[in-house]
């Protein structure tokens, strides 16, 4: 009831298939090659400079520059431990409002708790390790570059054919990237909803019950809808504030299959440096 349609047949990146469940969006799959679609995105004045990197002669290397080893290998594996680390850990995407020092916490009643989830929490969170993600990863991209371009002149070509399309495509990224957010507002609105109509049948059905059945109530138990939803819930088997929890397990794994795509040009730097 709660959960988002499990349609898989859209095939492509975890990132575009995960996306496509959760906002039960109709994506119809692209007919257009790869190809198209950079040239689509590539301006001018980067075509030309793509052009030109890739039929100039390579640049000679000057002898010196640092060579890839182990430690970058630790190092690109440090940054998406890290970088995963920050997602799976991050619990505090929610509304829940900060302890201000030296108070006491108080534990608040699930309806409470969950009252207090406001959607722009969790937009504000998503574009911080966004953001996080572009800086780190942009740092270990350009490090690993420089290794390529000490190779040889071939391998400077390569890395200067890299540095254009970082540079070209870096804005399509972020807008692409940038519109995850929105897409999740949606998703987040329907868990909310799907649980407040679960819960208001739940405080219905429990309100039509017979006469003898609410007496069994103890009389000292709240009155109204409230009650009846907290008595009906577990009943039919919904526990009030799920669907935040939903949210944020649904929100964690869309930040992971979008770290996946990010560190790709990394991957293939890695690829290159192993196999050079």
């Amino acid at each position: 009831m709660l959960q988002a349609s499990q349609r898989t047949g859209l095939s492509g990146p975890t990132l575009i298939r995960l996306l496509t469940r959760l906002t039960d969006a109709d994506v119809q799959q692209s007919r257009q090659s790869l190809s198209d679609h950079l040239s689509q995105w590539l301006g001018w004045t980067d075509a030309i400079a793509l052009s030109a990197a890739l039929n100039t002669s390579p640049p000679v290397i000057a002898p010196g520059a640092r060579m890839f080893s182990s430690a970058e290998e630790r190092e690109c594996a440090r940054v998406r431990n890290t970088l995963a680390d920050a997602i799976a850990s991050d619990t505090a995407a929610t509304a829940a409002k900060r302890i201000a020092p030296g108070q006491a916490p108080v534990k608040k009643p699930a309806a409470l708790a969950e009252a207090d989830a406001d959607y722009s929490n969790f937009r504000q969170r998503y574009l911080s390790l966004q953001h996080t993600m572009e800086t780190s990863i942009g740092n270990l991209r350009s490090r690993l570059r420089g290794m390529v371009a000490a190779k040889n002149g071939e391998m400077t070509r390569l890395a200067v054919v890299d540095a254009i399309m970082d540079r070209a495509l870096l804005p399509k990224e972020r807008a692409l990237l940038g519109a995850i957010p929105k897409l999740l507002q949606a998703h987040f609105e329907r868990l909310r909803k799907a649980e407040e109509a679960a819960l208001a049948q739940a405080a219905a059905d429990a309100e039509a019950q017979p006469a003898d059945a609410e007496s069994a109530v103890d009389a000292e138990e709240p009155a109204g809808a409230d009650a009846a939803a907290q008595a009906a819930a577990p009943a039919v088997g919904i526990t009030p504030g799920a669907w935040l929890d939903t949210f944020r397990a649904d929100m964690r794994s869309v930040l992971l299959a979008e770290l996946d795509v990010r560190l790709q040009p990394v991957e293939g730097l890695l690829a290159t440096l192993r196999a050079s």
